[in-house]
């Protein structure tokens, strides 16, 4: 391996180390090598072996994606597959999906991928988002996008200000801890949306002290709707797309809610009988 492929490598295990915040100190210690030899495979004086390079990502917690390109830059095959979507391998996958949105009826259900792009939705969640515009849908469904947009979701918030802070602080802190560039021109968009009524930069509109989590309020023909959402992804996966899904539950936070939705699901079923 050259001088210049040995610091790319050692460049990006920097950022990396930067953007979690550890010291080569602590790093070296995390991945138990030395920091004389950190801080050389850091400056390109040293060639990490392929062992060191995983040993330090996975110290790091660095995503399945960026360990590839780690290995990449370091002049290895990648460690991980990346199954496509539609591929066979995820077959089984999706079938399981599938089941877990479907016995989540009749309360919302989807899948994300890591740019929060919806790959499965159950007709709960499809029923929740039926009345936004087609071309918000295009070219892939996104959740901040279908949310936060004027013209979406964020019409029917009764919270949006309180929505739109938890959205944004949490796909900020996403862009810090990957620097994925595509989520960084996510958030520039949704950052870009007009500011609801009684928004603050700083925050101030965010409660100090109330719910665990800032719920979804939303209005409807019957009534206003309160709901709140759980996430759950793969353990150990070993497939790059694999473990970039993510399962978002959402639940009543109240009966009247939970009633509404139960005889949504009851009038679908009927509709389709």
């Amino acid at each position: 391996m050259d001088g210049a492929r040995g610091s790319r490598v050692g460049v990006l295990l920097r950022e990396w180390r930067r953007r979690r915040r550890l010291s080569q100190l602590e790093l070296s210690l995390l991945a138990e090598t030395s920091a004389r030899h950190l801080s050389c495979v850091e400056t390109g004086k040293a060639r990490p072996s392929r062992e060191m390079v995983l040993r330090l990502a996975d110290a790091l917690d660095v995503p399945l994606r960026e360990r590839n390109s780690l290995l990449l830059a370091a002049d290895y095959a990648p460690a991980y597959r990346e199954s496509g979507w539609e591929d066979q391998e995820l077959s089984q996958i999706r079938a399981a999906l599938d089941q877990m949105l479907a016995a989540h009826e009749p309360y919302p259900a989807v899948v994300l991928d890591r740019y929060w792009n919806v790959r499965l939705a159950n007709r709960a969640m499809r029923s929740l988002l039926s009345d936004i515009p087609p071309r918000l849908h295009e070219p892939t469904p996104n959740v901040f996008r279908l949310v936060l947009h004027p013209e979406g979701l964020a019409a029917r918030l009764v919270n949006l200000a309180e929505v739109r802070g938890h959205f944004l602080e949490y796909l900020g802190r996403q862009v810090d801890g990957t620097g994925d560039p595509r989520l960084r021109v996510l958030l520039e968009e949704v950052r870009s949306y007009p500011r609801p009524e009684g928004w603050r930069e700083d925050g101030a509109f965010l409660p100090s002290a109330g719910p665990i989590q800032v719920p979804l309020r939303v209005r409807s023909p019957v009534g206003e709707l309160s709901l709140f959402g759980t996430m759950a992804t793969f353990g150990a996966p070993a497939d790059v797309t694999l473990s970039e899904l993510a399962i978002e539950l959402f639940y009543p936070l109240d009966e009247r809610t939970a009633g509404v939705l139960r005889q949504a699901a009851a009038e679908a079923a009927e509709s389709v009988g």
